[in-house]
C-alpha cells in the first residue's frame, strides 16, 4: 500500500515540472523573423523588411506592433495586407508577415544604428550600417559637358537634376553666358525657368545653348545653376565653336557701277568683309577683266582678317585705249583655301573729250565747206 502511494506521489511530482516546460515552451514558440538582421545603405536610402510573425503554440496571439531604438528623422511604416497596423493577431501554428518601411534621412552620421521590432514579448533586434556622411544638398550633373560644332550649331546638353533635401524644392534656372549667347532650359523637354523637384528625387533638365551669329571660334564656358531657398547646384558646360568661313566683296555704299573713259584710269574702294566666324589669312585679289584692261590693287594681298573685321582695298583700273562706247563688265575677286568671294562690276566707258572735240570741229569743217561751194558756186 505504501509503494503504491510512494508510485503516485512521485508521478504527482514527475507532472508539474512537465506542465511548466510545457508553459515555458508555449512562450518561446511565438518569435518575429526576418532574413535581414544587418544591411548597409546610403543616406536618403528606402528601407523595406518583411518579418515574420510565428505562433508555434497551441494559443492565438494578438501582440502590438512597435519600433525602439530609432532616431524620430527616421521615418517608419508598418503595413499589413495593405493597411497601416498596430497589432496583428496571428492563429496557434500559422504565422502573419507584415512590412516595416524605414526611410533613412539624408542628413545623417555615417555608423551604424541598432533597433528593435517588437511584437508583443517578442522583440527582433535589426542593425543598419549607413556607409557614408548624409548630406542636404542638390546636385546639377551631365554625363557630356562639353560640345564641339559651328557657330550655327544648337548645342543640346542632356543634365539631371538631384534633390538631395527632405523636402520638395522649386529650382529657379539661370545660365551666366557670354553676351550674345541663348540659354534655353527645359525640364522635362518642356521650356521653362524653373524646375520642381520632390524630395529625395531627380529631374531631366535639357539645356539648348545657342552661339551668336558672328561667334568667333574657340572655347567658351557656359556656367549653369539651380537655385531653391537654402540650396543650390552649379554646373560649368563647355562649348567648342570650330568656326565657319564666310566673306563679302563689295563697295563702301554696295554700288556695284561706275564709269570710265577709254584710256583713263578709275579707282575704286572695294570692302573685303569676314562674315563667318574664323579667321581669315592670306586673302589673295584678282579680277576678271575686259581685254586690253589692266587692274591692280593696293594692297594685293590682305595679311589677316579676324571675324566680324572689314579691309579696304583700291582697285586701280585702266580701260583700253580702244574700248568702245557701252557697258563693259569687271569681275572682282577676293580669295583664301578655305572661301572665296566675287562682285561684278558694270562699266560704261565714255570716248575721250578729245575726240569729241575733232568730231565737233570736223562737222564745223563740213559746214563751212558746204557754205563756201554754195557761195562759190551757188549762181553758175
Amino acid at each position: 500500500m505504501r509503494t503504491n502511494y510512494l508510485l503516485l506521489l512521485t508521478i504527482l511530482l514527475g507532472l508539474i515540472p512537465m506542465n511548466n516546460t510545457h508553459a515555458s515552451d508555449s512562450v518561446s514558440s511565438v518569435f518575429l523573423y526576418s532574413p535581414y538582421t544587418k544591411i548597409s545603405v546610403s543616406p536618403g536610402t528606402s528601407i523595406d523588411y518583411k518579418i515574420d510573425l510565428i505562433n508555434n503554440s497551441e494559443s492565438p496571439v494578438n501582440a502590438d506592433l512597435a519600433v525602439t531604438g530609432l532616431p524620430s528623422s527616421w521615418k517608419r511604416e508598418i503595413k499589413s495586407g495593405g493597411w497601416n497596423v498596430n497589432k496583428l493577431a496571428v492563429l496557434p501554428n500559422e504565422k502573419k508577415d507584415f512590412n516595416l518601411k524605414l526611410d533613412v534621412p539624408l542628413k545623417i552620421n555615417k555608423g551604424s544604428y541598432n533597433f528593435v521590432v517588437s511584437a508583443g514579448d517578442c522583440q527582433l533586434p535589426l542593425t543598419v550600417i549607413v556607409a557614408q556622411q548624409g548630406t542636404y544638398q542638390t546636385e546639377f550633373t551631365t554625363d557630356q559637358p562639353n560640345m564641339q560644332g559651328n557657330s550655327k550649331s544648337t548645342f543640346t546638353f542632356s543634365a539631371v537634376l538631384k534633390n538631395q533635401t527632405a523636402d520638395q524644392q522649386l529650382y529657379a534656372l539661370m545660365a551666366n553666358a557670354p553676351r550674345g549667347w541663348n540659354v534655353i532650359f527645359k525640364p522635362n523637354y518642356k521650356q521653362a525657368t524653373s524646375a520642381q523637384v520632390e524630395a529625395n528625387a531627380s529631374q531631366n533638365v535639357s539645356i539648348d545653348v545657342t552661339p551668336p551669329a558672328n561667334v568667333e571660334a574657340g572655347n567658351y564656358k557656359i556656367s549653369v545653376r539651380a537655385v531653391a531657398g537654402n540650396t543650390s547646384a552649379d554646373l560649368d558646360l563647355e562649348v567648342v565653336v570650330t568656326g565657319t568661313y564666310q566673306m563679302d566683296l563689295t563697295t563702301p555704299r554696295g554700288l556695284l557701277s561706275t564709269e570710265i573713259t577709254a584710256g583713263d584710269v578709275k579707282r575704286l574702294e572695294l570692302v573685303v568683309r569676314n562674315t563667318g566666324s574664323s579667321l581669315l589669312k592670306d586673302i589673295q585679289l584678282s579680277s576678271g577683266k575686259p581685254q586690253d584692261w589692266e587692274v591692280s590693287f593696293e594692297p594685293a594681298k590682305i595679311e589677316m582678317l579676324k571675324a566680324g573685321e572689314t579691309a579696304t582695298v583700291t582697285a586701280v583700273m585702266k580701260a583700253s585705249k580702244k574700248a568702245l562706247p557701252g557697258d563693259y563688265v569687271a569681275t572682282m575677286e577676293a580669295k583664301t583655301p578655305e572661301v572665296n568671294a566675287t562682285a561684278q562690276f558694270r562699266i560704261a566707258v565714255k570716248t575721250p573729250m578729245l575726240w569729241g572735240w575733232v568730231g565737233i570741229l570736223i562737222i564745223v569743217v563740213a559746214v563751212g565747206g558746204v557754205y563756201y561751194l554754195f557761195r562759190k558756186y551757188g549762181r553758175r
